[in-house]
């Protein structure tokens, strides 16, 4: 039998569990959109300050994609999309 204790411990470990997952907003690069749209965009849509925006699209540049945001799916989903609609390609892994 199954205390109420029991139940709550468990959803409280449910909620960590859930909580504690956390997805990665990347970016990739590619030869269509430029630098200032790029970090507008960030600015905009991940809430970055200008230089973070800024430090992002250079490793994008260089490295062919970089790590913008992380947080939980749904919240991530949002911003890859409002990104995607911007002609931005990006992914939620």
């Amino acid at each position: 039998m199954q205390t109420l204790h029991d139940t709550e411990t468990e959803v409280l470990e449910e909620q960590a569990t859930e909580e504690a997952e956390m997805w990665n907003l990347v970016v990739f690069n590619d030869d269509v959109n430029t630098f200032d749209h790029v970090i507008e965009t960030l600015i905009e849509v991940c809430e970055h300050e200008p230089e973070q925006a800024e430090q992002c699209t250079w490793i994008i540049h260089f490295k062919g994609k970089c790590t913008v945001k992380t947080g939980a799916f749904d919240k991530m989903a949002v911003m890859r999309n409002a990104i995607c609609n911007r002609g931005i390609s990006a992914e939620v892994l």
